[in-house]
């Protein structure tokens, strides 16, 4: 089962993972970096990812998306990246 992770910055502006799964959004597994800058390396994410369970699916690139919210407001960044759980487990 491949689910689909993303990297954005909370309300508060920190980084934070979360899978998106079959589930509520409020089942999702979730990871706070506990900080605003700066963005989270390719390793902290894998690592992050492990220990909620999870790799990312066949070495496939993050992908990366700009939200605005308004031409004078902050740009909000979405990153996503397929994944599936450790060891390939339904």
């Amino acid at each position: 089962m491949k689910c689909s992770a993303r990297l954005t910055n909370s309300f508060a502006g920190e980084w934070e993972l979360y899978v998106v799964t079959d589930g509520t959004s409020l089942d999702w597994p979730e990871h706070s970096f506990e900080r605003t800058a700066p963005v989270p390396t390719l390793q902290e994410r894998a690592d992050a990812l492990a220990l909620l369970g999870y790799s990312v699916a066949d070495e496939v690139a993050w992908e990366w998306q700009e939200i605005p919210s308004g031409v004078m407001d902050r740009v909000e960044l979405l990153a996503s990246v397929n994944v599936q759980p450790m060891g390939g487990a339904a």
